[in-house]
């Protein structure tokens, strides 16, 4: 199954706030808020939620399709990308603008301030599937997550034309989001990724319910933090799968990410929907355990170790069959 990720590409910048958010908030000054935090630390990573995800893909051997814009400074970026087993030839280079930059700030409670500069994702909107496809020999999905805004439409309305699968991953882009553009973008997705937050956003600027959102994909598929996620599905019984233990608690960046890499990498095995999200919390255990998105790695015998010991033995043996 060969399965294309769109969406940025971008360096993050994560800082470390010793104290807490809420401790600088003043509740009847929130309208003319103006902070500034002393922090602890200054880590330079790789990141970009398509980056993130296709790098999960390519450690887990599904060879994933990457397709996004960046700046000339991603020579260095994509050697890495490629030594982890992705395919970056689809991605775009733009001639005058960097790559996307990530600056994020996270506190003692694991609550996060982030701002992003869009840069050379601007141009992924020029980018045509179907370029993409006929050199990859066919597209059996594609999952798109946030992107340039016009990229997503483009690349969403392309998929229906053309009859590819997709699946609708707003994530960062909810917030600027109308109910009209959401509507668009979910219309006949095979699946809809969010958190719990972003589902709410989702019914609420949409103004559809939990119901109607349901009844537009094949599959909705939530993200409940520490308790895992859930799978539902128009007349199916709803699956729910819980999350392994964690080892520590470093950085919880790149998390989702992480578990949207898992869960396609189950797709194109072939397993059941159950099995990769069991696939995708198992990943996404590693990436809450590490600082950064792409620092973790991955030991076929320990992550086989953990994934016995939180789904058993029969899970296990399926995904080892797999798991090169």
């Amino acid at each position: 199954m060969r399965i294309a990720v769109t969406g940025s590409i971008a360096t993050d910048h994560l800082m470390t706030f010793p104290g807490r958010f809420a401790d600088q908030l003043v509740a009847d000054q929130l309208h003319t808020v103006s902070l500034s935090f002393l922090v602890d630390g200054l880590d330079v990573r790789r990141g970009g939620v398509a980056a993130n995800i296709a790098y999960g893909m390519g450690l887990l051997g599904t060879a994933p399709v990457l397709v996004g814009a960046a700046g000339s400074d991603f020579d260095d970026y994509r050697a890495w990308l490629d030594r982890h087993g992705v395919d970056t030839e689809s991605v775009r280079i733009s001639e005058v603008l960097h790559t996307a930059r990530f600056v994020c700030t996270t506190d003692a409670d694991h609550n996060q301030i982030g701002s992003f500069y869009t840069g050379a994702m601007s141009e992924a909107r020029l980018i045509e599937l179907h370029s993409v496809a006929e050199r990859v020999g066919g597209l059996d999905l594609v999952s798109i997550g946030a992107d340039d805004p016009e990229a997503m439409l483009r690349h969403t309305e392309e998929c229906r034309a053309r009859a590819i699968p997709f699946a609708a991953d707003f994530s960062q882009q909810i917030a600027r989001m109308n109910g009209e553009e959401i509507r668009v973008l979910l219309e006949g997705a095979t699946y809809l990724f969010s958190n719990e937050y972003e589902k709410g956003l989702i019914e609420s600027k949409t103004g559809w319910s939990d119901e109607q959102v349901l009844a537009k994909v094949g599959h909705r598929i939530t993200t409940l933090g520490a308790r895992g996620v859930r799978i539902e599905r128009v007349g199916e019984p709803v699956i729910e799968v819980g999350c392994p233990d964690e080892e520590t608690k470093a950085d919880p960046t790149g998390v989702g990410d992480a578990f949207r890499a898992g869960f396609l990498s189950g797709l194109a095995w072939g397993v059941s929907l159950e099995r990769a999200a069991q696939v995708g919390c198992m990943l996404a255990t590693l990436v809450i355990e590490t600082v950064g998105t792409q620092e973790y790695s991955l030991h076929r015998s320990g992550f086989m170790d953990r994934f016995t010991k939180a789904y058993g033995e029969d899970a296990a043996a399926e995904v080892r069959a797999h798991l090169g």
